[in-house]
């Protein structure tokens, strides 16, 4: 938008992948794209080695979604208030996670995506 002055750039950093069994999702990955992993938990691996940062997440129980495309931010509050002057709807207020702190949102076609920072 014309006039908004975007702090910041942000780019795509990370996608996270739902699982309902991450040992599974795990080992073929593993086998398939020679990747590798560190666990954050038994609901949590950080995936290692794929070009592109990302994780498998098997702890929202019950729950299916796509991939969930993350954004990195320097500033997260400041990509907060411009994303919703921009049209974007926060769905999970910033919260803290190892290593940063992030929030989700749906952009007006309707696909979530987070942005993080580290802290």
């Amino acid at each position: 938008m014309q006039g908004m002055g975007m702090p910041e750039k942000l780019k795509i950093d990370y996608v996270e992948f739902n699982t309902t069994d991450i040992s599974a999702s795990k080992d073929f990955a593993a086998k398939a794209f020679g990747w590798s992993y560190i666990d954050y938990g038994p609901g949590y691996a950080d995936i290692q080695g794929a070009g592109l940062g990302g994780g498998f997440d098997a702890e929202i129980a019950g729950e299916r979604r796509p991939p969930l495309v993350v954004l990195k931010a320097n500033n997260l509050e400041a990509a907060l208030v411009h994303i919703e002057a921009s049209g974007g709807h926060v769905t999970k207020p910033i919260f803290s996670f190892p290593g940063g702190r992030r929030f989700h949102f749906r952009e007006p076609g309707g696909n979530e995506l987070a942005v993080w920072s580290e802290l």
